[in-house]
């Protein structure tokens, strides 16, 4: 138990930048509240205590803006940053090492009383305002940009970003080991790439009509990303 306990405080020191020293992170930090109100209220729920587990996640979402069902199965080193608005199943899953940030709802899909909830698997990131939605699993090593939709599993080593969420598997060699993959502001933009693949497929398609085609108001790729305003002239 108390080995469970160093683990999640050091977990906050390696991953907030902000946390300054062990007190810091004791007091004032409401994820880490809201994990070890959950690690009692799940070991009453295990013992057939429902309403007791119920009432104790309660008065830890009150204090703390995080709702973890006591039925939620919780791994090693789970840490929410900020936290607040995060919600978290009956069903839920999650493994070692995973990163939640505020806002970010593992939800089910269903009425029927069964998995409905998702599996996170180890070493996941989750960013802000996330939802992943229904009995599906998120493989390891994943990373889920804010604000994404996720309704469809993911094989390990993804990222997922969009509504409804895209994925895409990222090659092996930037599988991070144990390290957490942080850095979930690094997101490609499919629109943007298709958008730009489509245009430089347009002025091929133009330039093999050799002059036939009407007239038309030119399109450009996009200058490091940016596209300016003629682009969209009508």
């Amino acid at each position: 138990m108390f080995k469970t306990i160093r683990d999640d405080i050091q977990s906050v020191l390696d991953r907030d930048p902000a946390a300054r020293n062990l007190f810091e992170v004791i007091l004032c930090y409401p994820g880490l509240h809201a994990i070890w109100a959950h690690r009692l209220s799940h070991r009453i729920w295990e013992r057939g205590f429902k309403l007791l587990a119920r009432w104790i996640s309660q008065i830890a979402r009150r204090s703390t803006g995080i709702e973890i069902h006591p039925g939620a199965t919780i791994g090693r080193n789970l840490f929410i940053d900020h936290g607040m608005g995060v919600v978290i199943g009956e069903t839920a899953e999650i493994g070692d090492n995973v990163t939640l940030y505020h806002g970010v709802t593992l939800g089910g899909t269903n009425l029927r009383k069964q998995k409905r909830h998702p599996t996170i698997e180890d070493h996941v990131v989750i960013g802000a305002g996330a939802k992943v939605l229904g009995a599906i699993t998120i493989g390891a090593h994943s990373r889920i940009g804010a604000n994404a939709v996720v309704v469809k599993p993911s094989p390990p080593n993804s990222v997922i970003i969009g509504v409804p969420g895209q994925i895409i598997v990222r090659s092996q060699g930037q599988i991070t080991g144990d390290k957490p993959d942080l850095e979930h502001g690094l997101l490609p933009d499919t629109i943007g790439e298709t958008l730009s693949a489509l245009v430089a497929h347009v002025e091929k398609l133009e330039k093999r009509l050799d002059g036939h085609a009407v007239a038309s108001p030119a399109l450009h790729m996009s200058d490091h990303g940016i596209w300016h305003g003629e682009d969209f002239a009508i």
